[in-house]
Order: C-alpha cells, then sequence, then structure tokens
C-alpha cells in the first residue's frame, strides 16, 4: 500500500514535469512502452525488483533499452529512482502516470471483443462512436474469443454493447425456448 502511495507521488510529479515543458504525450507513450515491456518480460521485472542486482547495473539496463527509444524526462526519472532507491517501483510509476494521464485528459478504457483483430479502419469507426455515445475519446483494447463467431461486444465504462453473433443465436434460442407456437403432429 506504501509503495502504491509513492508511486502516484512518483507518477503526478512526472506529469507536472512534463507538463511544464508541454510534452505529456510524449512520456505517455514511454510509460507505455516501459509499462508493456516490463509486463512481458519477466525476468526483466525481477531483475528490477532483485537487491542483489546493483543499482548502476539496473540503470545500465534501463540506458541500453530505453535509452533512444526514451524522452529526456523519462531517463530523468531512471537516475531519480536510482538515487532515492526506488528502481523496483518503475513498472508501478508507469502504470500510474498512465491512469493518471488518461484521467486528465478524459480519456476512458474501451474494450472491443472480436472473433478476428480488428482493422485500423474498423478501429477508427469504433472510437469515432465511442466519442459519440460517450462524449470522451477512448483507449481501445482489442480482445480476441474465437467463441463470440463474429460481430463484437463494446464495453465502456459501464455501458456493454453486445452485438456478436453468439449473442444473437442465444437470444433467438430463447424464443424459440419461449415460443408458445406448439406443433401439432
Amino acid at each position: 500500500m506504501k509503495n502504491a502511495r509513492a508511486a502516484i507521488r512518483y507518477a503526478k510529479a512526472i506529469l507536472n514535469l512534463a507538463k511544464d515543458s508541454k510534452e505529456e504525450t510524449v512520456v505517455n507513450d514511454d510509460m507505455l512502452f516501459i509499462s508493456t515491456t516490463i509486463s512481458e518480460n519477466d525476468e526483466f521485472e525481477v531483475m528490477l525488483r532483485s537487491p542483489i542486482v546493483k543499482s548502476s547495473d539496473k540503470i545500465n539496463v534501463l540506458n541500453a533499452i530505453f535509452g533512444s527509444k526514451v524522452n529526456n524526462i523519462t531517463l530523468g526519472l531512471f537516475h531519480l529512482l536510482q538515487d532515492n532507491k526506488r528502481i523496483a517501483m518503475l513498472h508501478s510509476i508507469a502504470k500510474q502516470y498512465a491512469i493518471i494521464y488518461d484521467f486528465d485528459k478524459h480519456m476512458q478504457v474501451a474494450k472491443v471483443t472480436t472473433a478476428v483483430p480488428l482493422t485500423k479502419e474498423i478501429e477508427a469507426k469504433v472510437l469515432a462512436k465511442i466519442v459519440a455515445l460517450t462524449g470522451d475519446n477512448a483507449n481501445l483494447e482489442n480482445e480476441i474469443n474465437p467463441a463470440i463467431l463474429g460481430g463484437f461486444i463494446l464495453r465502456v465504462g459501464d455501458m456493454q454493447y453486445d452485438a456478436s453473433i453468439s449473442n444473437y443465436l442465444n437470444e433467438l434460442k430463447k424464443e424459440f425456448d419461449n415460443s408458445h407456437y406448439i406443433p401439432k403432429i
């Protein structure tokens, strides 16, 4: 719990610094990149959390991986965390930054479940529809689930719209089950 509050404080401080230099979007991209990289590599996260690995070695690894790909503010965060012996919190800070950034920009997460991956064209149409329905922008997460057969399921905040073929077939089955028509043979 204590580390979560510290991660939020670091994330807010970095966001304020990024806003002052008008680079909050670039830093958000960096934080998403860092969070994804750490999430996809268990060994990398273990190394960052390890008390055995020297912090100078951790900084060298971070610079080797992210050095030429991230903003100077993000690089400064690495060194600040090294000075305060909190490099292990990098993943939490990156996640918290993205959450605070999205809230600040009135962005929400929309989850679209489809049988196949969305194309860029369909993704743009879905995002436009979300703006029309909610008035806010959204980051789209596409989940693939072949069990829905076709169509899509859209979740934005507490709203859900199920336009999947499996849902349609289930509704049709319910209609037949509840039918008052009794065939006479």
